[in-house]
């Protein structure tokens, strides 16, 4: 590939310069390695988002410096210092707020049957550049001099808004094939797209993606599925191959349709939903929210298992919703998610489909408020999963849905005034019931305590008179 040399607009000369200007501290590091003889840059994403005008906290250096020189030259200068990865040349350290990370030129690839990088130290800032994932990414800023590096037409790219790698894509791919995966979340981070000779590597090299570890190609979904462009990410993925590597489910919603077309592109849906979902998280605390998209991509994959073909052309997926929870389990316990993620996007699996029995608001206050307690602290997320599954196309039928959920929503609202529906419990606990009952711990008071769990449900508060009585006239009738 040939060998790019760009250079700086003044507006962009003047963001680089404003970003020094507000951080100091990097040329202060620059003069130190200056003066100790050593090479030192500003690398890869905050070079990109500087020159994109993109604020960023994240500072990562590459210097001729060995690990143990690093330490040397910056022990005194920094607040803390530590052992990030000595073998991979990685030093990190605390100046004031920052974090820094400073490794030293690297020339990293990839076994064929090995699932770590072979180290190896390199000699110059051409040499480390020319290893990293894209040419966007393979930017860099000299310090103390301010010296702009594009070797790899980065700018240019920028532009174009196109990803291509500084190699060939089948060298860098073959170097670390969790770069494809990092193709499809640039994507979806900066809303660019893969150069064609990217794509086509990817298409070609993507079981290559089996040697990388889960927990690897879990951090890079994250970080895609929390981008600004998330669908579009998701579609490289899909188009080439590499989801049928770490995702099977998801192009396996890519459901051949039946010749009458009765039903929709549960794909194409799934994907709309995801965007109608990001769309409602301004409703929670947090944005982006990772439960509410991997529950809003992946609140369908129970389709294709459950799919049926019956009479007159009509296609069915019955109890999709509790297959999907099981099938979400396996897969993110796959991808060594966390028991707390898993747990809240499988309930928000299995609970997707609920809200459909509500009808034109039959539902009893006893149905609310089990909803609410199924739902429990997922409640929120789940009413934007159920509010952004609508994906239809009739605008009577979808403004009539929201409306119905509107009620559901006051109902809940109106109901929580009332009583603690967030925590209902039943209105006599076990060491009561044990004493009302004069029975000791054992299963019979987990009975006692259901009857009365179900009795608040329907009823509502009793108070605990009214409870006991109750609770002896059940225990009395026991067969």
């Amino acid at each position: 590939m040939p060998v790019h040399s760009t250079t700086l607009t003044p507006d962009r000369r003047a963001r680089i310069d404003a970003s020094l200007a507000a951080n100091s501290f990097l040329v202060e590091l620059g003069a130190l390695f200056e003066a100790a003889g050593h090479e030192i840059a500003i690398v890869g994403g905050p070079v990109r988002d500087a020159v994109l005008g993109r604020p960023g906290n994240d500072w990562d250096f590459t210097t001729s410096a060995r690990p143990d020189d690093i330490e040397q030259i910056a022990g005194a200068w920094a607040d803390a210092i530590w052992d990030v990865g000595r073998e991979f040349g990685t030093i990190g350290l605390r100046k004031g707020p920052h974090e820094l990370e400073i490794t030293t030129y690297r020339t990293d690839e990839y076994d064929l049957a090995s699932r770590r990088p072979e180290v190896r130290f390199g000699q110059t800032l051409h040499g480390d550049l020319s290893r990293r994932d894209f040419a966007v990414n393979a930017m860099a800023v000299r310090l103390p001099s301010r010296e702009f590096v594009d070797l790899f037409g980065g700018l240019t790219d920028l532009d174009d808004q196109v990803l291509r790698t500084p190699v060939s894509p089948e060298q860098s791919f073959s170097d670390d094939p969790l770069r494809m995966m990092r193709a499809a979340r640039f994507v979806s981070q900066l809303g660019f797209h893969a150069g064609p000779e990217v794509v086509a590597a990817m298409t070609g090299m993507s079981q290559r993606l089996e040697i990388v570890s889960a927990e690897r190609i879990r951090d890079e979904l994250n970080k895609l599925l929390c981008g600004s462009h998330p669908v579009q990410g998701l579609r490289l993925l899909v188009a080439t191959g590499l989801a049928e590597q770490m995702l099977p489910e998801l192009p396996a919603l890519i459901l051949e349709r039946d010749e009458h077309h009765r039903h929709k592109d549960v794909y194409e849906h799934s994907l709309t939903v995801l965007e109608q979902a990001i769309a409602l998280e301004d409703r929670l605390q947090a944005q982006p929210d990772l439960v509410i998209r991997l529950a809003a991509l992946l609140h369908d994959i129970g389709k294709p298992k459950t799919r049926r073909f019956v009479e007159g052309g009509v296609v069915t997926f019955h109890h999709h919703d509790v297959v999907g929870a099981k099938l979400v389990r396996k897969r993110l316990r796959a991808l060594r998610y966390s028991n707390d993620v898993i747990d809240q996007v499988a309930k928000l699996v299995e609970l997707h489909l609920r809200f459909h029995g509500y009808g034109s608001g039959e539902w009893t206050d006893s149905a609310v408020r089990r909803y609410v307690r199924d739902a429990g602290d997922q409640l929120e997320r789940l009413h934007i999963l159920t509010r952004a599954d609508s994906t239809t196309r009739n605008n009577k039928k979808a403004l009539r849905l929201q409306r119905t959920y509107d009620e559901l929503e006051d109902r809940i609202t109106a109901l929580a005034e009332q009583e603690e529906l967030g925590s209902i419990r039943p209105d006599l606990d076990g060491a009561q019931i044990m004493q009302i009952l004069g029975i000791a711990p054992g299963p019979e008071v987990g009975e006692a305590y259901r009857f009365l769990l179900d009795l608040r449900m329907d009823r509502g508060p009793l108070g605990e008179a009214d409870a006991a009585e109750a609770l002896k006239s059940f225990w009395a009738a026991r067969p």
